[in-house]
Order: structure tokens, then C-alpha cells, then sequence
């Protein structure tokens, strides 16, 4: 009787899987706002795995005799005020934001899965604790969190490991009370309880049952918090507490410019647009995704 529940359960997940990828094609294929973000967001990443190659210059080389140059043929995004080439290191920029977006999203959602589960599971002390914790780092806003993590744990040797630390636990509030939200949902399911009162184990029921049926709205969220990690990044590199020059980074590529915004505008309009670009392409993305995922909106972006 189990297993033949478990075999029309795991049917039923295939098709779900399949009605899945369906939207999704139709989604990025139909809808032109979403399939340019797509394009967009693919060029950056393909820019940033092959910045060796495609880069003109080396980003971190100075040429004082180039300084300020405006954009042109021989730099096709001008230098700045060391006579760097401002195309070079925005392209080289790219590789820091989205190490920086994956590896802190990757972190936050592993920290909310695994505290998230325990809170939604396990109603009473355990819960209380979990969420008075997350509803403390919550109450502060995500970049500001980070800064205070980061000014705790100091910026030593490992300035990018330290920045990815400060920026994953500042994701992780939001992925733990949205796991938790949705565990306190799958749990009271029928075959959840089912499985209950068949005696299956803690650990079959959250990892076969519930965390796989959890995991949806998780990436929908991750894919959203992939712009937000990348902007605090860079508004910590900004404020010159992130990325340490020479090292390029968005954020310190427009940091540098603004002093020369009369007579060089374009060193911060390149690190500005790479960011807008960025972040726009990952919503569209991210809206594309959610709408994929969720039946309810299922079909309506067309």
C-alpha cells in the first residue's frame, strides 16, 4: 500500500516537473521583457567566465599617460584616473558580483532550509527561539546588517570570504521564516500525516516529503535575492568597505569616478549601468521563475 503511494506520488511529481518546464519555456519565449533580461543576464555571465579572453586590457594595469581618456576606439568605455580601462575592469567587475551573488544566496538558503525546517517542524520552545533570533536580524535593513557582520568579524586576509559571510547571514533571515512558512503548510497535508501514521521517520518525511515540495518557492526567493546581494556588495565596495582596490569591482568602479563626474562621467556611468543591468535582468528573471512555479499565475505571462 506504501509503495504504491509513493509511486503515484513520485507520477505526480514528474508531471509537475514537466507542466514546470513548459511554462517556463513559455514564459521566456512569449514574453519579450523577460527573454531580454535572459539575454542580458547571459551575456553577463558569459562576459564574466571568459574575462581573460574577452577582456581588452588588464583591468588592474596603470597608464598614467591614458589617464581620463573619454570613450573611443582605443577604449571603447574611456580610463579613469589611473589610466585603467574602464570596459576591462567593468568586465572583470562582473566576476566579483555574481561570485558574491551566488555564493551568498547559495549560503543564506542552505542557513533557512535547515533553521527554517527545524522551526516549521518543531512547534513550541525550539520554534520560539529560531524565529525570536531571525526576527531580530530581520528588524535590521539587509545592507546594514551586513556592514555590522562585517565590521564584527573584520576584514583580515580573506576580504572576499569575510564580505560573502556578512552578506550570506544578511540573506539568511528570509529564507528561514519563508521555509518555516512553508513547512507549517506541507505538514498539515494529508500525505504528510499519512506518512505519519504509517511510521515513517523525522528524516524520510522532511527530506522525501516536505523539503522537496518546499524547495520551489526557496529558489523563486533565491533568484530574487541573487539582485538584492549583489547591490549590497556593491554599495559596501561603494563605501569602501567591500572590495579593496586595484581589485574591480562594480561598486568600487563607480566609487571611483564620482569625485571626476564633471569631467569624466563615464568611469561611474559604466560601474551604474553594469549594476542597473544586472539587477533588471535578474528580476525579469526572477518574476519569470516565480510565475513558472506558482499554479496560480501559471500561464498568465504570455
Amino acid at each position: 500500500m506504501s509503495q504504491t503511494t509513493e509511486s503515484l506520488q513520485a507520477t505526480s511529481e514528474r508531471r509537475e516537473v514537466r507542466s514546470t518546464w513548459v511554462g517556463v519555456s513559455r514564459i521566456f519565449l512569449k514574453n519579450t521583457a523577460v527573454l531580454t533580461g535572459a539575454i542580458i543576464l547571459l551575456i553577463i555571465v558569459l562576459a564574466a567566465i571568459a574575462a581573460p579572453l574577452v577582456s581588452p586590457y588588464d583591468p588592474i594595469r596603470q597608464d598614467l599617460s591614458s589617464r581620463m581618456m573619454p570613450p573611443g576606439p582605443q577604449h571603447w568605455l574611456g580610463t579613469d584616473f589611473y589610466g585603467r580601462d574602464v570596459l576591462s575592469r567593468t568586465i572583470w567587475g562582473s566576476r566579483i558580483s555574481l561570485q558574491v551573488g551566488i555564493a551568498t544566496v547559495g549560503m543564506g538558503l542552505v542557513l533557512g532550509m535547515a533553521a527554517g525546517a527545524i522551526s516549521g517542524y518543531y512547534p513550541g520552545k525550539v520554534d520560539n527561539i529560531i524565529m525570536l533570533f531571525n526576527d531580530a536580524l530581520l528588524a535590521m535593513p539587509s545592507l546594514l546588517l551586513a556592514l555590522t557582520i562585517y565590521a564584527a568579524i573584520g576584514q583580515g586576509r580573506a576580504g572576499l570570504s569575510n564580505i560573502i559571510v556578512a552578506i550570506g547571514i544578511s540573506m539568511w533571515p528570509g529564507f528561514t521564516r519563508l521555509m518555516r512558512s512553508s513547512v507549517l503548510q506541507i505538514r498539515a497535508l494529508d500525505y504528510v500525516q499519512a506518512a505519519v501514521v504509517l511510521g515513517a521517520s523525522t528524516p524520510r518525511i522532511l527530506f522525501k516529503h516536505i523539503l522537496p515540495n518546499a524547495l520551489a518557492p526557496m529558489i523563486v526567493w533565491g533568484t530574487l535575492r541573487l539582485a538584492v546581494a549583489m547591490l549590497i556588495e556593491a554599495s559596501m565596495s561603494f563605501l569602501g568597505v567591500g572590495v579593496q582596490p586595484p581589485t574591480p569591482s562594480w561598486g568600487n568602479i563607480t566609487s571611483d569616478g564620482r569625485q571626476f563626474l564633471q569631467m569624466a562621467p563615464w568611469v561611474s556611468t559604466a560601474g551604474g549601468m553594469a549594476i542597473m543591468l544586472a539587477v533588471m535582468s535578474l528580476n525579469l528573471v526572477g518574476d519569470a521563475v516565480r510565475d513558472s512555479l506558482d499554479p496560480r499565475l501559471r500561464g498568465e505571462r504570455v
